[in-house]
């Protein structure tokens, strides 16, 4: 497929993507959009990332779609918005291994008390030491971890877990209700790795919480929403749950004053699971091997359909 225009994101790495001479992709017209502007005119596939919702509409609305490919592994900010007939791609390969090391650092902390000792540390004293035998001081090994929608993050996360002893097993779409709740009754640890459709929104609720035994850990790096958050500020504070670990919340951002920020027992990250240093640079390289699929006419990774399962 040549002669196609692509809107990209204005930024660097993706103009790099015009320059031949840099490892670009020839017989492909670009343009950029920012935050604030839209590039006017058809064009054959966009590019969608780090935009808003105002700005990430008027993309959608450009005539002669065939496809998008958004860079994220979340897709729920544009189904819903996406025009008929459009084929959608995302990215979650972009971001599987970074999410996973993410997690694995929030169970590793949180086993080790890293955030007790970091609320003592802004204390300017230390608490009680810990006694051989306390049970808020542990490692993962011989630890049940359930992984609640196994996917290539699942995957990944399952691979970091090995070095450290855990028992692991996942939880899929297709796993029968009366063997999932067998599953999260024995598990020391649940690591939500969903994505936010209809089925999975709330999932953990009152009922679910109910299942996991005392001191269990929940950690979240999917979608805020899976979570009924009242249900979970409940269990954390009357000692049912263990902690959580979450980089995602509903409501995210949390407003000033919501019980989750002085929590103990719960340790908060702002949506950065999948951040890194070169994250753009890797986007604008998924982005050319994707292009390039498409011109030699091969289906490039990534392609949603209404049936996925996690």
């Amino acid at each position: 497929m040549t002669g196609m225009r692509v809107l990209l994101p204005d930024l660097p790495e993706f103009r790099a993507l015009s320059h031949h001479d840099e490892g670009g992709v020839p017989g492909v017209t670009f343009d950029h959009y920012t935050r604030t502007h839209v590039p006017d005119g058809p064009a054959d596939g966009m590019v969608l990332w780090m935009t808003g919702p105002q700005i990430r509409a008027r993309l959608l609305a450009t005539p002669g779609l065939k496809w998008v490919l958004t860079l994220t592994a979340g897709i729920d900010h544009v189904q819903g918005a996406l025009p008929p007939g459009v084929a959608l791609f995302n990215a979650s390969r972009l971001h599987d291994r970074a999410v996973a090391v993410h997690a694995l650092s929030g169970m590793l902390a949180a086993a080790r008390g890293l955030h007790r000792f970091r609320d003592a540390q802004g204390r300017r004293h230390w608490d009680a030491p810990a006694l051989p035998g306390d049970s808020a001081l542990t490692t993962l090994d011989g630890a049940n971890v359930v992984l609640w929608g196994y996917g290539h993050i699942g995957r990944n996360l399952e691979e970091l877990l090995a070095p450290h002893g855990a028992h692991v097993r996942g939880i899929r779409s297709a796993t029968p209700t009366d063997e999932r709740d067998e599953l999260l009754r024995a598990a020391d640890w649940v690591v939500l790795l969903l994505p936010s459709t209809p089925d999975t929104r709330g999932v953990v609720n009152a009922d679910t919480l109910a299942l996991l035994k005392p001191g269990a850990w929940l950690v979240n790096v999917g979608r805020g929403n899976l979570i009924v958050t009242d249900d979970l500020v409940t269990a954390l504070r009357d000692g049912s749950l263990g902690g959580a670990v979450l980089d995602v919340t509903d409501p995210e951002p949390l407003p000033e004053g919501h019980p989750l920020w002085t929590q103990p027992n719960v340790i908060l990250t702002p949506h950065i699971a999948s951040t890194t240093t070169d994250l753009v640079t890797r986007g604008a390289h998924l982005t050319r091997d994707f292009l390039i699929d498409l011109q030699q006419g091969h289906e490039p990774d990534g392609r949603v359909t209404a049936g996925r399962t996690y």
